[in-house]
C-alpha cells in the first residue's frame, strides 16, 4: 500500500519544517510544491530534500492565483501514484502517535476506506492557546467542529480538486464532495491529531504576499493549554537555524526552554 503525501506552499518559514517533517519519515514519498516564497521557505524545503534526496519531490511552481493554485492542487494529486494520499499542509504539525495511527488503518483497511477524518486543535493567539470546540465549523457526516478529511484513497472514481482557493475542495467524478459519499467507508479517528495553526503568523515576513492570509489572523485570547500539555515531538527534534532573525531564534529557543520544563 503506496502511502504520498501533498504540501503546497507559500511564505510558511514558521512552522513547515515541522509540518514536514512530523509526517515524512511515516510516507513513501512527498511533493512539496512551493507557489512563490520570498522568505525561508524555499530554504527549508532545500534542507529537508537534502535530508531525503529519494523521497522529497520539491518544485518551485510560480506565483499562482486563487483559480490557478486550485489547478496546481489537482496536478498534484494526479500525479500522486500511490494508493493513498496524506494532505499535509505548511500549518498543520502531527504527534507520531496520530500520524502512525493514520498509517497503520490505512495498511490495514485502506482497500475497504475512501477516508480518514481527523480532529485538531485550532491555536489562536500563540502556540498556547486554542479554540473552544464548538467554534469549529466544519461538519462531516453528523460531527461538527474542528475535524476535516487529511487521508483519501486515490482510487476514488474521478477523485479532483476544484472550486478557487480558500474553497478548494476534493470532489469524486460526478461533482460530489469526498465527504458526501458513503459513510460506511469513512473513519473518523479520535483527537485531536495534530495542531493547525492557521491562524497565528505562519512566514517571518511582515508582508507575506499571501491573498487573503491576513483575514486569518486571530486574536482571540482562546482557552490556555495545560502548562504539562505534551507537544508535538517534531518541535523538539534537531533542527538548522531557519533564518537571521532575532525573531525566529528567540521563537526556537523558546520551544526548547518549553520542553525542558516537561
Amino acid at each position: 500500500m503506496r502511502i504520498w503525501a501533498n504540501t503546497l506552499v507559500k511564505n510558511e518559514d514558521r512552522f513547515l519544517w515541522f509540518s514536514v517533517m512530523s509526517v515524512i519519515n511515516q510516507v513513501d514519498k512527498i511533493l512539496i510544491w512551493d507557489t512563490g516564497s520570498t522568505d525561508a521557505t524555499i530554504s527549508q524545503i532545500q534542507k529537508i530534500k537534502k535530508l531525503y534526496p529519494d523521497k522529497v519531490d520539491f518544485r518551485q511552481v510560480g506565483n499562482v492565483t486563487a483559480e490557478s493554485f486550485t489547478r496546481m492542487r489537482d496536478e498534484m494529486l494526479q500525479k500522486t501514484l500511490a494508493d493513498w494520499v496524506i494532505l499535509v499542509d505548511g500549518d498543520e504539525v502531527w504527534w507520531d502517535e496520530e500520524i502512525q495511527k493514520v498509517i497503520k488503518l490505512i495498511r490495514t483497511q485502506g482497500n475497504e476506506l475512501e477516508s480518514i477524518v481527523n480532529i485538531y486543535y485550532n491555536l489562536v493567539g500563540d502556540i498556547y492557546h486554542y479554540q473552544e470546540k464548538s467554534a469549529g465549523m466544519y461538519e462531516i457526516d453528523d460531527q461538527k467542529g474542528h475535524l476535516n478529511i487529511r487521508a483519501l484513497n486515490t482510487k476514488i472514481p474521478g477523485l479532483h480538486v476544484a472550486n478557487p482557493h480558500p474553497q478548494d475542495a476534493y470532489f469524486d467524478k460526478f461533482g460530489i464532495p469526498i465527504q458526501q459519499r458513503d459513510p460506511k467507508k469513512r473513519i473518523k479517528l479520535s483527537g485531536p491529531n495534530y495542531f493547525h495553526l492557521t491562524h497565528l503568523v505562519r512566514s517571518t515576513l511582515q508582508n507575506n504576499e499571501v491573498p487573503k492570509r491576513s483575514m486569518k489572523l486571530k486574536y482571540e485570547i482562546g482557552n490556555r493549554l495545560p502548562y504539562d500539555f505534551y507537544y508535538p515531538e517534531v518541535f523538539f527534534r534537531p533542527k538548522p537555524i531557519l533564518g537571521k532573525r532575532w525573531k525566529d531564534r528567540i521563537f526556537y529557543d523558546h520551544l526548547s526552554k518549553l520542553h525542558l520544563k516537561k
